[in-house]
């Protein structure tokens, strides 16, 4: 099943390693805090822990934030998306740009 995983995270470190530890399981990034992938029961569960391992090294101050959503979605949902712009990696091919 495809998953989407959202993040907002005020560390900069914190986040980093989220986005460098998404990447090594697998996931594409869709945008700054978005990843998304084809994670089965064992992957999914294997990146959930791991996201809190890294959540929990840190003791956050009052005013951080280190929040994840992690999003089933089917691909006939994913199929339905609306796309408005484009990602950095397509701003050399703008026909993939809805209007």
């Amino acid at each position: 099943m495809l998953y989407l995983i959202f993040y907002d995270i005020t560390d900069d470190n914190l986040r980093n390693r989220v986005a460098e530890f998404l990447k090594k399981k697998g996931l594409d990034r869709i945008q700054y805090s978005v990843f998304m992938g084809d994670l089965n029961s064992s992957r999914l569960k294997d990146v959930e822990a791991g996201l809190k391992i890294i959540g929990n090294r840190k003791k956050l101050q009052e005013d951080e934030r280190f929040f994840i959503l992690i999003v089933p979605i089917t691909e006939n949902q994913f199929k339905e998306r609306i796309v408005i712009g484009y990602s950095e990696s397509e701003r050399e091919d703008k026909s993939k740009v809805v209007w």
